[in-house]
């Protein structure tokens, strides 16, 4: 699929191989769009690929002393989620990033990277739009800084030149008189992609002791996505709730006021119609949330991330930067052993662990990051591995289905899908354990609501859910006794 891979150190290194390869070069930093698309062919001419997901403090989410926050271009949706930052003082941002994709995809993908595939469905631009969010552009030339409402010039288009590297979202963090919320609707739970979404931010003028629902609101964003080209503004809803309440009267119209600034599309997802009357519901859920101050009363106070002990948080192991080409050695552990892999450069890590460590316990089904039958451990975080370039295995630590015995003794969870019957066809089941035993060393006492988030990111065809789910809580009980 590519020519070469470089695993860079620092930004520099990176910047100057985005200046000398152009439009041939693209970043890798979750690349869970990004495999999809050269896969499909929807990007061709790509050589080369500049890996940064080993650039020491990318992956921060700061307040600095003018109250702005900084996410650097590594920051994870599973961080955002993870962030109690983010949860105080930009909650529709964590809110949105909690909708995205499932907990591997979450542990992958970045929101610098779900900026930048520009898709108006994506869920973190409406937030941040609503939140008045700059990114910084960087290249050999300079940096410069562009507002999130002028960074896009159609559908997946943005003002990015070919040579440089988003390396900063910066927005206000939100006051004490401001609150905000996101609000998406999908065709299902999880793994959806949305038909709508909506992110309202009030600021609100004063009478801070006053229920939320009384106090007069001074300016308000309303941003909508999935329903037009771009991210959009509802302006006229914005400005009918300057100078009002939130009363069931004011909601309502500020809802129908929005629902006039959609211009949507039939698609294989949805219809216009449907779209333009759910843009007016999304808008008055969120209205009324806010007028009830329960727009937090949805997210989890402990998110299950499947990430363990690392909140999310990268690993970064190389001393130096490495150019794989197709021949180039990947020296990466499996399981606890070392190996050396020649020839697997332009691989998936899942083609990798298959063809060429022979570790056939990781599956295919989808090849797409929908089905979970390929999750394994980067770096101590569950992932996708079929959206994992093979090279980030290098110098990287791997776990397996096949890693999770001791011996002749088999995981907890193994054991638990045995007696509740649980393997089924047993293709979907590797994915299945992976995400469990994740699950239990994260919270070994799950309840049953946190073992359905953390398989979301796991389909299972036989329908077999009721005895997977079983198997796990029985996993969790027997790891206590």
């Amino acid at each position: 699929m590519w020519q070469e891979y470089n695993s860079v150190t620092s930004v520099d290194e990176a910047i100057q191989l985005l200046a000398k390869r152009g439009a041939k070069a693209r970043v890798v930093a979750g690349a869970t769009d990004l495999i999809l698309e050269l896969e499909r062919k929807v990007r061709t001419g790509i050589e080369t690929l500049i890996d940064i997901t080993r650039v020491p403090g990318l992956d921060l989410i700061t307040l600095d002393q003018a109250e702005m926050i900084h996410l650097g271009p590594l920051v994870t949706h599973n961080q955002c989620v993870g962030s109690k930052l983010l949860f105080e003082r930009a909650f529709p941002l964590a809110a949105a990033a909690w909708e995205v994709g499932a907990p591997q995809i979450r542990n992958r993908g970045t929101v610098a990277g779900n900026l930048i595939t520009a898709s108006p469905a994506n869920d973190t631009i409406s937030p941040l739009m609503a939140l008045g969010a700059q990114v910084k552009l960087t290249s050999a030339r300079g940096d410069r800084i562009i507002p999130l409402a002028e960074f896009y010039r159609g559908v997946r288009k943005t003002v990015m030149a070919e040579d440089e590297l988003l390396t900063d979202i910066q927005f206000p963090a939100l006051q004490p008189n401001q609150r905000g919320t996101f609000i998406k609707l999908g065709l299902r739970n999880a793994q959806a992609i949305s038909l709508v979404n909506a992110s309202v931010l009030l600021t609100f003028a004063d009478e801070e002791s006053a229920p939320i629902s009384e106090r007069t609101i001074e300016r308000a964003a309303v941003t909508l996505g999935a329903v037009a080209p771009l991210i959009i503004h509802a302006v006229e809803a914005e400005e009918y709730l300057v100078g009002k309440t939130l009363s069931q009267e004011n909601i309502e119209q500020a809802a129908r006021l929005a629902q006039a600034a959609a211009t949507p599309i039939d698609d294989i997802r949805s219809s216009a119609e449907y779209r333009s009357e759910m843009v007016r519901v999304c808008v008055r859920r969120g209205l009324r949330a806010l007028a009830k101050e329960e727009e937090k009363s949805h997210f989890p106070q402990d998110p299950v991330l499947l990430s363990g002990k690392r909140n999310g948080k990268k690993v970064n192991g190389l001393t130096h930067s490495i150019e794989h080409d197709r021949q180039t050695t990947i020296e990466t552990t499996i399981n606890g052993k070392e190996y050396r892999i020649k020839g697997a450069g332009h691989k998936t890590l899942l083609r990798m662990l298959r063809e060429d460590a022979g570790l056939i316990g990781t599956k295919e089904g989808c090849a797409e990051g929908e089905c979970g039958a390929c999750t394994v451990y980067l770096d101590g975080i569950a992932v996708m591995s079929c959206l994992v370039p093979a090279p980030r295995a290098h110098h990287a630590q791997i776990v397996t289905v096949e890693g999770l015995t001791q011996g002749e003794q088999l995981h907890p969870v193994q054991q638990a899908f045995i007696e509740e019957g649980a393997v089924q066809c047993g293709y979907c089941t590797p994915g299945f354990i992976m995400s469990a035993a994740k699950l239990l060393e994260e919270k070994p006492q799950p309840t049953r609501l946190e073992i359905q988030q953390a398989i979301t990111g796991n389909l299972c065809r036989c329908t077999g859910y009721y005895s997977i789910v079983r198997a796990i809580e029985k996993a969790s009980k027997s790891g206590s006794d």
